[in-house]
This record gives structure tokens, sequence and C-alpha cells, in this order.
């Protein structure tokens, strides 16, 4: 595992898009001598490995970094089976899954004994965020047994953590009637052709209702080209260069080994695509990589795309609301980058994860054991106030508070904004 190990670290140090800009955050000889140390003990497993290496990649400050134990995958992830979410010094259950005990807008205000104060302390280089609304704490819920809960009468008791197998996820593409608005959901932009069938079977609906509210509150993102499809509805009539004054230029880190494994990987989605525009996207990123192929940090030739990018909009909607909130991430935040270049569209809620500096994932794997995806790419932004890693910010912020587990806050904006008809997009 060791050698494992000190592969891991070359790829970070040389095909992660991130390298020169994190050359020396890193710290691969102390994670090392662990390694060595759980050798000697023979307490060196699959899962206590994985442990030390997703402690490595936390100095790296990328969410879009992921280490997956294989082996454990296939025999099931487990969970607690529930979320919380952050406000003051309590954790609110925001869903439920499995965990039946449990329902949302009770409050945990200590695990292990420990109030979340002095939690945030001890886990803080795994809560690394500027607001604790953005504090990722359900892996966190993974270490302790227990914790101290609050209900909504504000009783105290103790509850004891279960394991649960964890539920695949299962992708939401929809539209639907909302109070005379159209709602539409996307949880992802992972499967192009599942959203182009979406729109195409509601194209009645979308081009006769005066406004839409969509939900990408907790978009996991995917790849940009699937929400194309939804660009003329979004833009207004006069049109918008969506090539224009991006404040960003996306640089590849095209090692041969990049090149190698990308390639594998677009073969792969060729086979399984089938709209035209989706493939044809595919093609020109495949012959960028090629061409590129051990040039090092190289800005694509996207140009015969970009021709294209000059997207005149349709008379409806008039009014559009987009919902986003810090579950939103990669291409749902490219996805929201483009909407607020629009003047039909507001954005409301809050600002999105914060991971489309470093894009374009692939990965390594080692046998049937481990699997490392990283970004190959970085954007190079010219705005001098952007903070890396900040998101993309709504023009309507609504902080989250427990009143979000009661009723739908952000929606009953959309609403009043819609009514009041005061858009705030350019």
């Amino acid at each position: 595992m060791k050698n494992i190990f000190k592969e891991i670290v070359y790829i970070m140090q040389n095909d992660y898009a991130g390298c020169e800009d994190k050359k020396g955050w890193d710290n691969p000889e102390f994670f090392l001598t662990k390694i060595e140390s759980l050798e000697k003990e023979s307490k060196l497993t699959d899962e206590t490995f994985t442990e030390v290496v997703e402690d490595y990649l936390i100095d790296f400050n990328d969410q879009h970094i992921f280490f997956t134990n294989l082996r454990a995958q296939k025999r099931g992830q487990t969970d607690v089976g529930f979320r919380v979410r952050r406000y003051e010094d309590k954790l609110y259950v925001t869903e439920v899954s499995e965990e039946t005990r449990l329902e949302t807008g009770i409050a945990f205000s200590s695990l292990g004994g420990l109030s979340i104060a002095e939690l945030s302390k001890k886990h803080s280089r795994y809560l690394k965020e500027s607001h604790p609304e953005r504090e990722n704490w359900n892996k966190i819920l993974q270490r302790y047994s227990n914790g101290e809960l609050e209900d909504k009468d504000g009783t105290a008791s103790t509850f004891s953590f279960s394991q649960f197998e964890k539920k695949p996820y299962q992708p939401e593409y929809s539209v639907k009637n909302w109070r005379g608005t159209l709602w539409m959901t996307l949880t992802d932009f992972a499967d192009p052709d599942a959203i182009l069938a979406m729109v195409e079977a509601n194209k009645t609906e979308l081009e006769n209702a005066e406004s839409w509210i969509i939900d990408v509150r907790s978009n996991r993102g995917g790849s940009d080209m699937s929400f194309y499809p939804l660009l003329p509805y979004l833009m207004p009539e006069e049109g918008v260069d969506l090539a224009a004054d991006t404040g960003a230029d996306m640089i590849f880190n095209t090692t041969e080994a990049n090149a190698e494994r990308v390639q594998k990987m677009l073969a792969a989605q060729l086979d399984v695509t089938e709209a035209e525009e989706s493939r044809i996207f595919l093609q020109i990123f495949q012959r960028e990589w090629e061409k590129n192929k051990g040039k090092g940090f190289v800005t694509f030739d996207f140009s015969e795309l970009l021709g294209d990018l000059f997207v005149k909009g349709m008379p409806s909607p008039r009014k559009i609301i987009v919902l986003t909130d810090d579950y939103c991430g990669s291409s749902g935040e490219s996805f929201v980058e483009v909407c607020k270049k629009s003047s039909k569209v507001t954005v409301i809620g809050r600002p999105t994860m914060g991971l489309t500096d470093y894009g374009n994932l692939t990965c390594e794997t080692w046998g049937e054991s481990f699997k490392l995806w990283y970004p190959t790419s970085r954007l190079a932004r010219t705005d001098e106030n952007y903070l890396p890693g900040s998101g993309i910010k709504p023009h309507v912020y609504i902080p989250w508070t427990p009143e979000h587990l009661v009723r739908d806050v952000d929606a009953e904006k959309a609403l009043e904004l819609l009514e009041s008809g005061h858009l705030l997009g350019n």
C-alpha cells in the first residue's frame, strides 16, 4: 500500500490541476510515516489506508477530489440514516432516510460529549468554510456513536447512532405546476439524454408558462452540455453572448497520464451518448486532449463551440427564478453562473458549493482495491475580488435557518418576486 500512496502523491503533485497553485500544501512524509507505523503494528487495512489517504488529500482543500475504497463500496456503504445542518451551535436534522427514530427539525447540541463549538475546532481541517451554514457535518457524524439530542420542545436525551446501508442515489429531472408557476427540479446534469427527453416531453408547458422556478439547490453536477437544451428558454429574446466576459480561462493539465485516463473516459461516454450535440462536444474534447498530450498546462481550442454560444431566447417564460444552495456543485454551479447572464433570471438562496475552480475529473484505479478521482483543469479567474471556493453568489441571499425545515422559505420568496415583477438579473 506504500507504493499506492506514493503513486497518489505523484498524481497530486504532477497530474492534479492544482499542482502548481498548491505546491507545498501537502505533507506526504507525515502520512507515509503513519502508513509505515500502521504496517508495523499489523493495523494497515483497506479501511485504515483509506482514512490516511483521505486525511492527506484534505490539505489540497478541493472538494472535487475523491478517494474510494472499492471493496468497501462493493460491500455497500453505510451511514447514520439522516443528514444535519449547522445553525448557531446546534446541528439540525434536515433529512431523514433510514433512521425512523428521528424527524426533521430536532437538533443535536453535542456529539460524543463535545459541544458543536468544540467539535468545530477539533475538525477544523474538515470544516474549512466561511460560514457555519456551509459546513458539511455528515462525514463527522460517522466518527461518533452518540449525541445529545434536543427535541422541538427542548427536552434533552442521549441518542445512539445506528448504521444503515446507504440507498443508491436516484436523480430527478421533473416539471410540475406549483401555484400557477412551472416548477423544474434538476438534481444533477449527469444524463444529457434524460434532460433532453424531459425538455421535449414538456415542450408545450415550457413554452406556454409565463414564469418558471428552477430548483438546483441539491444539484450534484455532471456535464455542462446537459443544460444546453434549456438555454433558449433562459435567455432574453435579444440574445446573450455566453462566451463574452466569462472572467476566467479554463486551463488543462495535459500530462500524458491525464490524456490517457481522460481518453478512456471519453470513449466510454461516446458509446452511451445519443444526442448529436453532446457527441460533437465529446469528440472535440477528445481531439483537444490528443492534440495537446504531454504539453503541460494548455488552453483548449473550443472555437467551434464558442461560435454557437450567442443564444437568442424565446418570448416565454418572461420571468425565471433559480433556487440555489451550498449543496449545488460542479456543473450545477456552471448552470447558475450562466443563468446570471440573463436579464430574465433572478438567482436566490445561498452561494453554491464552490467547486468550479477545478474540474473535468479523471481517475486512476488500483485493481479492485482503490480509485482516485481528481480534477484535470483549473479556472484562471481575472476578477481580483474573487475568493476561490466561495461559490456563485445569488442575487438575493437568504440565510439558512431552522425555519427552512418548517416551510420552504426560498420558494415563498421566489413566488413573492414573481408576483411583484421585480427581477434582479442583468
